[in-house]
């Protein structure tokens, strides 16, 4: 018998705000547990944060590489909804968050575009999907895994709503029409430092976000109208991780350094 979606969204919601973990991912008790079992599970979830008042304000992006597509057998990048309640804007590059109960989240710093025209097309180019954005920054995304030991398939980080718990947004830096041609060429080739109590953990670069977030935003756009979540003005696109997700604890204090954009950093403090 099929899992029941309306069933694996209340359990993960019961996990969600108690920081309870499931015992299995969804993939392991079905093999026949697939993408479009996954995407029933995921919007049942929303409806049940909706239900309690929330609204789904943007994407996230999950596997924004195409070398693990063919071995994870995707044919494109999947993504999930994130709410009013788990989005926080810094204060002039700093923020504080609170972890209340995630004993094993991880940090990844992210280029967070918001749109302010919706994205009807398929395949456009960088220059194009930029066109229709109306402010970039830098962020981080906070992610946690409901699943043992961090080991699940796309199928359960898709349910799953991407693991995400949070996404702290920087200073955003508006784009006009003149902007543009430059940020094609720099999103590619940007490099970030990301520091964990002043003490550099790991470099990155746009190329890591599908060869540049532009790219991975006109992905995203693609893949979910092909779904029936067509991106709409005001989104905000959370697009993929720029170096490997960080195990991240309270008491700490994380900061990303932007170089080859003009985008100010970062820094959170773990409460």
């Amino acid at each position: 018998m099929a899992l029941d979606p309306i069933a694996l969204a209340q359990e993960l919601l019961a996990a969600y705000e108690t920081g309870s973990p499931l015992e299995t991912p969804f993939s392991a008790r079905d093999a026949a547990f697939d993408l479009n079992a996954a995407y029933a599970v995921e919007a049942e979830f929303a409806r049940l944060r909706i239900a309690q008042g929330h609204r789904a304000c943007g994407l996230k992006v999950g596997y924004a590489n195409k070398a693990m597509w063919r071995a994870l057998k995707l044919d494109t990048l999947v993504w999930a909804r994130m709410y009013d309640d788990t989005v926080h804007f810094s204060n002039n590059g700093a923020a504080e968050l609170a972890l209340p109960f995630y004993h094993a989240p991880k940090i990844e710093p992210e280029i967070v575009f918001k749109l302010k025209q919706p994205i009807t097309t398929a395949g456009l180019d960088a220059a194009a999907v930029l066109g229709l954005v109306e402010w970039m920054a830098i962020g981080f995304e906070i992610i946690h895994c409901p699943f043992p030991d961090w080991k699940f398939q796309p199928v359960d980080f898709v349910a799953a709503f991407g693991l995400h718990v949070g996404l702290v947004v920087g200073e955003p830096m508006a784009i006009d029409d003149a902007r543009i041609p430059g940020l094609v060429e720099e999103l590619p080739r940007f490099k970030v430092k990301l520091q964990k109590n002043g003490e550099l953990i790991e470099e990155g670069s746009g190329k890591n976000s599908l060869r540049s977030p532009a790219l991975c935003l006109a992905e995203l756009g693609g893949a979910a109208m092909a779904r029936g979540s067509e991106l709409e003005a005001g989104d905000l696109v959370s697009s993929g991780t720029l170096t490997n997700g960080q195990m991240a604890q309270r008491g700490e204090t994380w900061s990303v350094e932007v170089e080859g954009l003009p985008l100010k950093g970062l820094q959170l403090k773990f409460l």
